[in-house]
């Protein structure tokens, strides 16, 4: 093997590691800038977040028969150039469609929303296609085993960090709402995505990828996995989740962004920062226990520490408060916020071991069926989009607290799929016939 092979693998890791964290990166920019349109269009807070997401519904399918069809590079770089376009076109919406009214009424609402709302779901196209990829590429370039499971915890604590990021760098950028705040305040973030995307394309285009797809052509499918019961329910789970995870910090943020106070959003932002933050923890924290600790050992455990958070939050006082962090580096003031708060983040502790714990029980006992079950996986991300949506409008017509009771009922489920759902019922369905496994990989 000559020294310019032997170097590619290693530029491909660190590329990769860039395209895990841009995940997060992007698709966690969605909630903060809704803020700012929020704060012109009442309706509009979620409204990025529920486009970026809506994406999934449409693309998981069709993104896992990209990967039959041109492979995991070809993939890889179509949704570089697409979220590198989506971005593009979120930039856009702060400088074309301001003065262009599509919809009247006493408060109208133009056209530059529509722009952004376009580029927010032109993004979760490429979100939703890199999430399909970069999990097995990670593991291949790896060269599977230990060390390739070990390149995807480390790319995992990157979309962490990157999540950790993204909120607290927009609410230092927006600082505090006004009416005249635009798409320009964030411009800096958004290039910055849109350079990163385009050298990554760069560089994967010089690399050559293992491409294992091929054997995915050779199966032959009786059922569908939504023929095992804890798989269907499982789906429905995944559903929750993602909404879970989103929605608790991005109710979070819109909360405390509206609160009368100097720097608001910047504050809000360092809030959401911090549950993202409590992720980070949790992955890392399960990394070390799961070789001992059942998947529904601790999905029955974190759900149900997670309503109990979220019930304290819904009780608790608001006159009860505390002093939120101050970083003078990045220019953030410290504000006085309600205990509520440390409830809310706390729970990135929980939800953050709940992707892989409800996907492992879901997928227990599919063999040939794991492929396609995480075709439908993907799909389910739109709770992500859908669910938000809702808990923010509950939150504007009837109080953000009073928004989390979703929040709750969706815990309970989880909870319910954890000690009951996830039993394989369908173990008479033959499962053999398995050359192509995503857990093997």
């Amino acid at each position: 093997m000559t020294q310019s092979t032997q170097k590619r693998p290693t530029v491909a890791i660190i590329t990769m590691f860039f395209i895990f964290a841009m995940i997060s990166f992007v698709t966690n920019m969605a909630a903060p800038f809704g803020n700012i349109w929020g704060f012109r269009y009442e309706w509009a807070g979620m409204a990025g977040n529920l486009m970026n997401f809506t994406a999934y519904l449409f693309m998981g399918i069709p993104a896992g028969n990209m990967l039959i069809r041109f492979g995991y590079k070809k993939t890889t770089l179509i949704a570089l150039a697409v979220g590198a376009i989506g971005l593009a076109i979120q930039l856009l919406s702060s400088v074309v469609g301001g003065d262009i009214i599509v919809i009247g009424g006493e408060n109208p609402t133009t056209l530059n929303l529509f722009i952004y709302l376009l580029g927010a779901l032109v993004c979760g196209f490429c979100v939703c296609m890199l999430n399909t990829v970069v999990n097995p590429m990670l593991t291949l370039l790896g060269g599977g085993g230990n060390k390739g499971n070990q390149l995807v915890q480390m790319g995992g604590t990157l979309n962490s960090f990157a999540g950790t990021l993204t909120p607290m760098l927009v609410g230092v950028l927006i600082g505090t709402l006004t009416k005249e705040t635009t798409m320009g305040a964030v411009a800096p973030l958004v290039v910055t995505g849109i350079a990163i995307f385009v050298a990554a394309f760069i560089v994967i285009s010089f690399i050559k990828i293992q491409e294992p797809q091929a054997n995915l052509n050779k199966m032959t499918y009786e059922h569908s996995p939504l023929a095992f019961r804890h798989c269907l329910l499982g789906v429905i789970a995944i559903f929750f989740y993602v909404g879970i995870e989103i929605g608790i910090p991005g109710e979070l943020n819109a909360w405390i962004s509206r609160e009368n106070f100097e720097g608001a959003a910047a504050v809000a932002g360092s809030l959401a920062a911090l549950y993202w933050l409590m992720m980070l923890i949790g992955r890392f924290l399960s990394s070390i226990i799961s070789g001992k600790v059942s998947a529904r050992a601790q999905m029955i455990t974190v759900s149900s520490v997670a309503i109990v958070l979220i019930l304290v939050a819904i009780f608790l006082p608001k006159e009860i408060t505390f002093k939120s962090p101050e970083i003078s580096a990045l220019n953030i003031t410290s504000g006085e916020v309600p205990m509520k708060c440390l409830f809310l983040f706390l729970c990135g502790l929980c939800t953050s071991v709940m992707w892989g714990g409800i996907f492992n029980l879901a997928t227990a006992g599919l063999g040939k069926y794991t492929a396609k079950a995480s075709g439908l996986f993907m799909m389910m991300v739109v709770g992500g989009g859908i669910m938000p949506f809702i808990q923010d409008w509950i939150g504007r017509n009837f109080g953000y607290i009073t928004s989390y009771w979703l929040v709750v009922a969706m815990l309970v489920y989880i909870l319910y799929y954890s000690l009951i759902g996830s039993k394989n019922v369908n173990t008479d369905i033959p499962v053999s016939e398995e050359p192509f496994d995503l857990r093997d990989l």
